[in-house]
């Protein structure tokens, strides 16, 4: 994080503007109608009026100011201000010159009771507003009424549910619910009668635990489900493949829990993990088990799920994009496609010692990709398996590490190099293992051509 966005209370505060000119006047109307004191230096040239002052401050003027705003040409004006500001205890900012600002000015939606702000530290103040733009075509103009309703019960709301987690719940139910569609209405009566019965039922409750998907490791590929599952939650279990900007993602006094599993390592056995939902559960918590791709694709989701379920815990499962459909896609390779592979197998190259093996015969069929999860270590067997069970030497192979991160590497060759290719790439896990035709779009999308243009 680059800059921390404050929100300073206004009451009973002293705001000082000094300058003249459209930048000037934009200040004024920033804070005009607001609960500060709003002192407006405009220089000699302009008349005392229209909430001016016709002349620039001196050192007194400036005693008590909380916010000091300078939009001036004239040099020594302003660093006569910056420096009798700041004596005064002052938080100066000078208008389009950041490096001489002790704070910037965000791009402001302003709901009374909430604002938002968008900063960029002063250096892409058109980027701020255009996001503030976009913010503000989604939030309803009555959302000042939320905010006074839920001002005036908060102390009704402490009183009645003094532990925190069940005053966050019933916050959560209420802005989300039909108290929050009549307040931003004007229904304010009708607003305040719904919270109410809603408090009068509202208790702790009992706990859930979310099985979420956290996809192949770019943030931005987290579902709108599994992202209101990470803000909401209370415990946060996750796995060894989640990274740091997913886990970034989540409400910050949430409290997380790392029981990452890699091959020959176990830091949690698994029912020591399922034991460890069912008891954050019935705490009442919200509990997110956390994994990489999808929690039910070779996640150990359903295990999960069972035991949950036979505790008699609430389980709700959120999918995500798992390891295949994203490495592929990163890497510019088709699963499937029209004369090269006409179906895609996901197969997993570890198994449990009482599991039953792959059946490689049938997966070395041709026009078929295969997409192998979990499969470094073993890439000298699966590759002498697939030629023993019929697929061609020759077959195109892409190993896709990182998938979907910055830190990716697609590496590309034959079937019959696989195990070289992982061995003298030194490939770490996470790294996934595509074998069929369409292998050879990770190399003619690493060269910019087409596969056609490649094989010419």
């Amino acid at each position: 994080m680059r800059v921390f966005l404050a929100s300073i209370p206004l009451q009973d505060t002293s705001v000082v503007i000094v300058g003249e000119g459209d930048a000037a006047h934009a200040k004024a109307r920033l804070f005009s109608g607001s609960a500060a004191r709003l002192s407006w230096f405009a220089g000699p040239d302009v008349d005392d009026g229209e909430g001016r002052i016709g002349r620039w401050p001196e050192a007194a003027d400036l005693a008590g100011a909380r916010l000091v705003f300078i939009a001036t040409g004239h040099a020594d004006v302003r660093d006569r201000a910056i420096e009798a500001a700041r004596a005064a205890g002052a938080q100066v900012n000078v208008v389009d010159q950041p490096g001489l600002s002790d704070f910037h000015t965000p791009a402001l939606i302003d709901r009374d009771g909430v604002v938002v702000g968008v900063a960029t530290g002063g250096v892409a103040p058109v980027l701020a507003r255009d996001v503030r733009s976009a913010i503000e075509a989604v939030l309803p103009a009555g959302l000042d009424r939320l905010a006074r309703l839920a001002e005036g019960l908060r102390q009704t709301v402490i009183d009645t549910l003094p532990d925190f987690t069940a005053r966050r719940r019933f916050w959560e139910t209420a802005f989300r619910g039909p108290a929050r569609d009549l307040a931003v209405e004007g229904r304010d009566a009708e607003a305040r009668r719904q919270m109410l019965r809603l408090l009068n039922v509202s208790q702790a409750g009992e706990g859930v635990v979310h099985l979420v998907g956290a996809g192949p490791g770019d943030p931005e590929l987290l579902t709108l489900k599994a992202l209101r599952a990470l803000q909401d939650a209370d415990v946060i279990v996750h796995d060894r493949l989640v990274p740091k900007a997913v886990l970034d993602r989540a409400r910050r006094d949430a409290r997380l829990i790392y029981v990452g599993k890699s091959r020959g390592d176990h830091s949690v056995p698994q029912d020591e993990i399922a034991d460890l939902l069912i008891a954050e559960a019935r705490q009442g918590h919200r509990v997110v088990r956390l994994k990489g791709g999808d929690p039910f694709v070779f996640g150990r989701g359903g295990e999960e799920a069972e035991a949950l379920r036979a505790a008699g815990v609430s389980v709700v499962v959120v999918p995500g994009i798992t390891a295949a459909l994203g490495c592929a896609a990163s890497a510019g390779i088709p699963l499937t496609h029209r004369g090269q592979s006409q179906a895609v197998t996901f197969v997993t190259a570890t198994t449990r010692d009482e599991g039953v093996s792959p059946d490689w015969q049938a997966l070395a069929a041709p026009n078929h990709t295969l997409a192998i999860y979990m499969g470094v270590s073993d890439a000298a067997e699966v590759q002498g398996r697939l030629i023993a069970g019929g697929r061609s030497a020759s077959t195109p192979v892409a190993v896709v590490e990182n998938g979907t991160r910055p830190e990716q590497r697609v590496l590309t060759g034959r079937l019959d190099e696989l195990a070289e290719l992982v061995r003298e790439g030194e490939v770490q896990s996470p790294a996934l293992l595509i074998v069929g035709e369409t292998a050879d779009w990770a190399s003619a999308s690493a060269a910019g051509v087409s596969v056609q243009e490649a094989a010419a």
